[in-house]
């Protein structure tokens, strides 16, 4: 069977116009600004207005993600949507995405890997390109955590914004995506988890109560994990690349905590200036995290043609996965 190679033909990103700085939050919970900065790096972050959902977000990244590529929905042959706030629980937020693009017959399907959704889904994606079985893919994270944060607790409330971020993945002459890896402990699972809303606690009047319909984190054995699954995936997919993790040329992790940013780049021995970091502007958008990332720090020139590149996420599972690829400009 003739092997092609996967790579990334256009991006597109989709965000809330309303903005809620550090300050803003100082209004309606004990925090400060200067307690959110100094411990997560976030300034402020984009929320959902009545009537926003994941499906509209995805449908303005889609659309931008399309054009950028210089193809027609119709040429897409699947949609992989990376989400844990889809519209509803079925059907799945893709095939509503499918139908407002007017994506002819595209498969379509949700992914839920928490905030290594997109990083799975462009793993996924690639599998199904470089076997010929598909030509045009769209990678979408999308995400409206802000409806399913506790406003309250101000741990969890400082983190979280909306948005989306998307890919076309196709066929590209070289380069592309180089290697990737992907893994899950689910061992973990109860250290970020929305407890209620599925089939074991369904809603109630007793479980809207207690908030189990909200996310519910032990940050520091987040922490822990982040960090150490972060260099070990990173280290990992270089292996399977090839590729020495000094001649990474720009390192774009999940954006969820500058402190765990800085000590997986630490522990890669990345220098700051190859870190691509805005979570300053949008908080932890989870599987919507890293397109948006990508996005901006291709606008910002900050990525060329031949440049290798080096996403990791990490997030709700708990999961884990990381991707190599060369820019193809």
């Amino acid at each position: 069977m003739e092997k092609f190679k996967a790579g990334i033909l256009g991006l597109g990103i989709g965000l809330p116009e309303k903005i809620v700085s550090n300050k803003d939050l100082e209004k309606i919970v004990d925090t400060t600004d200067e307690w959110i900065t100094t411990r997560t790096g976030i300034k402020e972050r984009r929320i959902a207005s009545p009537g926003e959902t994941a499906l509209s977000f995805s449908i303005k990244a889609g659309r931008e993600a399309l054009e950028n590529a210089g193809i027609s929905p119709e040429d897409l042959d699947l949609i992989i949507v990376a989400t844990v706030t889809p519209d509803m629980i079925f059907p799945a937020t893709a095939c509503l995405l499918q139908d407002a693009l007017n994506a002819g017959s595209a498969a379509a399907f949700d992914l839920e890997a928490g905030c290594s959704g997109f990083v799975y889904g462009m793993a996924l994606a690639s599998q199904f390109i470089n076997t010929g079985s598909y030509k045009k893919i769209l990678v979408v994270g999308a995400e409206v955590l802000s409806r399913i944060t506790d406003w309250e607790d101000r741990n969890t409330c400082v983190l979280f914004g909306d948005g989306a971020g998307a890919a076309v993945i196709g066929q590209v002459e070289q380069g592309g995506i180089l290697a990737f890896e992907m893994g899950s402990d689910g061992g973990g699972g109860d250290f970020l988890k929305m407890p209620a809303g599925g089939g074991a606690i369904p809603a109630t009047e007793e479980s809207l109560a207690q908030k189990l319909h909200y996310i519910k984190m032990d940050g520091n054995q987040v922490f822990k994990f982040a960090v150490k699954a972060m260099a070990r995936s990173a280290r990992l997919v270089a292996e399977k690349a090839n590729i020495p993790i000094e001649d990474i040329d720009l390192f774009i992790p999940h954006q969820a905590n500058i402190r765990i940013i800085e000590t997986s780049a630490k522990r890669l021995k990345i220098p700051e200036k190859k870190v691509f970091m805005n979570l300053e502007k949008y908080g932890n958008t989870s599987a919507a995290s890293i397109p948006i990332a990508l996005y901006e720090a291709l606008k910002q020139k900050q990525i060329k043609k031949g440049d290798r590149v080096l996403l990791v996420g990490f997030g709700a599972g708990l999961t884990w996965a990381s991707v190599i690829l060369e820019w193809t400009g």
